[in-house]
């Protein structure tokens, strides 16, 4: 008996040194939630944000400018390389309309249509060679353009406009040599634009057009003389099938190799480039 009252007092002994620490962790955690919420309860008010700064354009310039040149005044490789795509996305139709690559090729498909051979020599074959007839014909005007404009372009002494300003002038200078008064005077008129007082003054925007309907016509008139010869074989060929009663025989047939065999006696090609060639002045 004795022993149990021992054992219940030194049991209350060790009990008492633990309340007062449970005690002081409970007040230290209500502490700190009232802390809090009384943080979280009071209003902060934000900051005003600073004024935006306005913005500085360049040293002596209040607005936009891009550089296109380089250090030493000449154009920059991205502007040149600019420049030069976009050369090629419209050199085709330069080549159409601006140079004698139309005319070439209109006569040399109107002769291959007078031998009778429609796919002979083919369409690729044909423009080759007007291509390098139109380079071998315009080489002094494109030399021409090369030293007066592109190259002082390049060097820096010249703008882009002013580039283009006078390397359009031999260009223009080609085509008014090879373009007819009526032609001018035709767009002129459908233009309702007052008549230029000297061919110089005339303007691309008549002077392109012009200058195509001239070589057309010159182009039909070459070819006309071609198909004469051989119109004439045709001729003789079909009359001595019809006299002979071989109406179901085709004068292609017969006629054919008889043209072949006149055009390279002649030398029909040399003389239709030949031909060509002195129809712009012997370039």
């Amino acid at each position: 008996m004795t022993s149990d009252i021992r054992r219940a007092h030194a049991r209350r002994l060790s009990v008492r040194p633990v309340v007062p620490v449970l005690l002081g962790l409970a007040l230290a955690v209500v502490v700190m939630l009232l802390s809090a919420q009384a943080g979280h309860a009071v209003p902060v008010d934000p900051s005003p944000p600073a004024p935006p700064t306005p913005p500085e354009g360049p040293d002596g310039d209040n607005g936009l400018s891009v550089e296109i040149n380089g250090v030493n005044g000449a154009p920059s490789t991205a502007i040149l390389t600019l420049v030069g795509i976009t050369l090629l996305s419209v050199a085709p139709a330069l080549l159409l309309m601006m140079t004698s690559f139309t005319k070439i090729f209109v006569v040399l498909a109107m002769t291959r249509n007078a031998l009778s051979l429609p796919s002979i020599p083919p369409n690729q074959v044909l423009a080759g060679l007007a291509l390098f007839l139109s380079i071998f014909i315009m080489a002094p005007v494109l030399t021409e353009i090369n030293n007066l404009a592109v190259q002082p372009y390049m060097d820096g002494n010249t703008t882009f406009s002013e580039a283009l300003s006078i390397g359009s002038g031999p260009l223009q200078q080609f085509m008014l040599a090879h373009t007819r008064e009526e032609d001018i005077a035709l767009m002129t008129r459908v233009a309702d634009n007052e008549n230029p007082a000297k061919p110089e003054d005339v303007p691309l925007i008549t002077l392109i057009p012009s200058f195509m309907i001239s070589e057309l016509r010159a182009a039909f008139i070459i070819g006309f003389v071609i198909f004469v010869p051989f119109l004439v074989i045709d001729l003789v060929v079909a009359s001595a099938l019809m006299s002979m009663g071989m109406m179901m025989l085709p004068p292609v047939m017969i006629s054919l190799p008889f043209k072949i065999l006149l055009f390279v006696l002649v030398d029909g090609w040399g003389l239709i480039i030949t031909s060509l060639v002195n129809s712009y002045g012997g370039t």
